[in-house]
């Protein structure tokens, strides 16, 4: 089953890291990613730009509108994302708590729901 993990943190508080804190993050990062994928777990994942540099969208009676930033103002900010191949919860849980950023925030786990075909009832 596939599972997306949301990696939240507190933007601000991870401007105040210096340049050798973040080059050691990073490598924390690809390290992790080489490590699920030697074991079949990562299908995909990225980093985002900050939130300064979202834009959030509506649609409401067939009219486009913007806003500049995120929906909500939170404490911590959605930071990226990896998608990742695990047998139940459990084990995407246990996986997810290596991501290397859930030090700094926190990381959501939530399983993927497939799109059902037409004629099933479902959601997006």
């Amino acid at each position: 089953m596939k599972y997306l993990c949301l990696v939240y943190y507190d933007e601000k508080m991870m401007a105040q890291m210096n340049q050798q804190e973040w080059d050691t993050l990073n490598r924390e990062c690809m390290s992790c990613v080489d490590n699920l994928q030697s074991q079949g777990h990562f299908l995909s994942g990225a980093p985002l730009h900050p939130v300064s540099t979202a834009t959030t969208i509506r649609v409401r009676n067939n009219q486009l509108s913007t806003m500049d930033g995120p929906f909500a103002e939170t404490k911590e900010q959605l930071a990226g994302y990896y998608l990742l191949e695990a047998r139940d919860l459990n084990e995407a849980i246990q996986l997810a708590s290596k991501i290397p950023p859930a030090r700094y925030g926190s990381v959501e786990v939530r399983p993927v729901r497939e799109l059902q075909a037409e004629g099933n009832v479902g959601y997006v």
